[in-house]
């Protein structure tokens, strides 16, 4: 699967005017991403008179002010405080109008043109953005409004997806939006879902930086070093299916090339996650990915050619048993540690005030 890549794109200027011609094509198009975002100039606009209503009405406090203390003649306060609102507003509407203006024109164009070309120049196309992929993967299905943005997917060979996946989740003052950098390998072969989670990018505690929690009873020890950078879950009964996949070999592959990323083998997948997006036009960060791919992603395929679950028995039937479809969720150990101390400084103390009021 090694392959010759071609850099180029990536790496050297590009004049403007291909950058505009690029821009009117894309336009021309009437692709709906190098369309003027409407909602988002008329938000600008409301959410600019509302507080410029607020700056004009503070304005008429300063200018009273500033009246006042410049009846008996020229005053620096006076001044400064005329001076104030005036500058404010000037600052204000200078702003807005350049932040609408930003929407307008883009700020992406150039790295829409060198992504774009460096994918036709790799048998791959690419889109800046696509809404709502439909993968099976741990990130992926969570939340809402979910986007796949700098979205490179391979037009020939086997398919293979790279690009940067968000997802928002709450409501209000606790929405949040979550961002990921993932890359997405299609396997000839359905697997146990199994999932390698880097120590590398783990949080406090050691806590896994994914957003799904394993049942423990589901790690499986591999041998030598490799659970120094991984720890390996598999649904229980599969430990020896993950032994004939991940064997000595692949596991020196994956310390090698994949350390700070987790991986997940689920279906007929295997996913490569980012704990942050990837930058759209580094040529170093697609460099890492195809060599996972041609290293990791060939020797998984190779090595998982001829599985078989022996609870199917039926190459044929390429399927996996509903036991070892997916893996068993379990919780957060932070979070019950979060929840420990919380209680212990402060519902503790309300407890005993508590109890002390039927003490009297």
């Amino acid at each position: 699967m090694n392959r010759v890549v071609d850099y180029s794109a990536l790496l050297y200027p590009v004049p403007r005017e291909q950058v505009d011609a690029f821009k009117a094509r894309a336009k021309a198009s009437g692709a709906p991403w190098a369309q003027v975002n409407v909602v988002q100039v008329v938000a600008v606009v409301f959410l600019g008179l509302v507080i410029g209503g607020i700056v004009l009405a503070f304005s008429g406090t300063f200018m009273g002010i500033a009246l006042s203390s410049m009846e008996d003649g020229a005053n620096p306060v006076g001044i400064a405080f005329t001076l104030f609102p005036a500058l404010f507003i000037a600052a204000f509407i200078a702003g807005t109008a350049l932040l609408i203006r930003s929407i307008i024109r883009g700020r992406n164009w150039e790295a829409w043109l060198r992504l774009d070309t460096f994918a036709k120049a790799n048998g791959m196309t690419f889109s800046p953005s696509d809404a709502n992929p439909q993968y099976p993967g741990a990130i992926f299905n969570l939340g809402d409004t979910r986007l796949v943005t700098n979205h490179l997917t391979s037009a020939t060979d086997r398919f293979l997806d790279i690009g940067n996946y968000q997802y928002s989740t709450g409501s209000g003052k606790s929405r949040s939006t979550h961002n990921w950098g993932f890359m997405a390998l299609h396997l000839d072969r359905k697997l146990p879902n199994m999932v390698l989670d880097s120590k590398a990018n783990n949080g406090l505690f050691g806590g896994t930086n994914l957003p799904a929690y394993f049942d423990k009873k589901q790690i499986l020890s591999l041998e030598g070093n490799f659970n120094e950078y991984f720890t390996l879950y598999c649904p229980r009964e599969y430990e020896r299916d993950a032994l004939y996949v991940f064997t000595p070999d692949l596991m020196a592959l994956l310390i090698d090339n994949a350390a700070p990323f987790d991986v997940e083998i689920v279906d007929d997948w295997m996913f490569v996650y980012s704990a942050t997006p990837f930058p759209s036009t580094a040529p170093g960060v697609y460099q890492r990915l195809f060599q996972i791919v041609d290293t990791v992603g060939a020797k998984t395929l190779a090595q998982t050619d001829r599985y078989v679950d022996e609870k199917v028995g039926d190459f044929g039937a390429n399927f996996v048993a509903p036991q070892g479809q997916r893996l068993k969720r379990g919780f957060s150990v932070g979070a019950v540690i979060f929840i420990v101390v919380f209680l212990a400084i402060w519902g503790l103390p309300q407890l005993i005030g508590f109890f002390s009021l039927f003490a009297r």
